[in-house]
């Protein structure tokens, strides 16, 4: 350890011994060593990560459906203004399939019209024929992931009332979300009770972009940044509530995970969720990309082999436009 030139005094000397022992003492029993460091500094950035991937950051920046693109902006499904939704609409849809989208951002952060939660998604989908719905929900700290999946469940009743006016077709949905909005699209597809109690229809399927939540136990109870205490808090008796793993107790409409596969607990949770679907019969399949957190939402939509095979997908489940 250097010392600043000059404490040659005794009374310097044993100033800086008292100094270095403080700082010993400090590592050893307050475990402010290079690993707690790193613990923090790594939920710093999956916090920033969380943000900047849906909505909140530079890279979520809103984004403007383009002229000619007929876009309905705000339409309430709720009291709140948190509870509207945007409508991306192609030039002459009838009985257009719908892609129903969460956003995500740690159950706290995000928006409907963040440039990674809909740009590449609209300019693939929309002129194809099929129609876009991005929503927002209330969040974290004044709405839980619980209220949240009650809002989806709201938004997508609401939405299936007024696919008819669209020239949407009602029975043609398929749910997406990514991260937190990935925990809950399939939160709500393992609960098809709250669906029907909200007023919405069964879709056809199910797409869930890299979410490290679809076993909240399993999750809670390893080393975790410090957002999911904040969603799910520290109580080990109410994470099944809120766990699409331990919530899926019958057969559902088919299930895509993607994950990524530079996030060994996000394909860890998608298998599990998987392999819990699949004991009961339902169709679940899983989508492995080499993508990070971001790219698993923003490169959807874009030309490549990602975009092709969620394409075929939504063909094999009869929502392609």
């Amino acid at each position: 350890m250097r010392y600043m030139a000059g404490v040659a005094s005794a009374a310097g000397r044993r100033a800086a011994r008292s100094a270095l022992g403080a700082l010993m003492a400090v590592a050893v029993l307050g475990g402010v060593g290079a690993q707690a460091a790193g613990q923090a500094a790594g939920a710093g950035r999956a916090e920033r990560a969380a943000r900047q991937a849906d909505g909140d950051g530079p890279s979520g920046a809103p984004w403007t459906a383009p002229a000619g693109m007929r876009f309905l902006h705000d339409v309430p499904y709720g009291p709140d203004p948190r509870q509207r939704m945007d409508v991306y609409l192609p030039a002459h849809p009838r009985g257009a399939p719908v892609i129903f989208m969460v956003h995500g951002g740690a159950w706290r952060y995000g928006d409907k019209a963040g440039s990674t939660v809909v740009r590449n998604k609209v300019e693939h989908w929309v002129p194809r024929g099929a129609v876009f719905v991005s929503i927002n929900y209330r969040m974290l700290p004044d709405a839980g992931p619980l209220v949240q999946v009650q809002d989806v469940a709201r938004a997508l009743a609401e939405a299936q009332r007024l696919a008819p006016r669209w020239g949407a077709d009602p029975g043609r949905f398929v749910t997406m979300g990514h991260s937190a909005g990935a925990h809950l699209v399939a939160l709500l597809a393992a609960q098809p009770g709250l669906q029907r109690a909200a007023g919405a229809q069964p879709v056809l399927a199910t797409v869930a972009l890299d979410s490290a939540a679809m076993d909240v136990p399993r999750l809670m109870r390893t080393p975790h940044p410090k957002l999911y205490d904040r969603a799910f808090g520290t109580d080990p008796a109410h994470w099944p509530e809120a766990s699409p793993a331990d919530q899926l107790r019958q057969s559902a409409p088919p299930l895509l995970a993607v994950c990524s596969s530079r996030r060994a607990i996000a394909c860890d949770q998608a298998y599990r969720l998987a392999a819990q679907a699949q004991a009961l019969g339902m169709r679940a399949d899983v989508l492995p990309q080499d993508l990070n957190h971001l790219g698993t939402n923003e490169q959807l939509g874009l030309p490549g082999a990602y975009t092709d095979a969620v394409d075929a997908f939504l063909q094999s489940v009869g929502a392609a436009p």
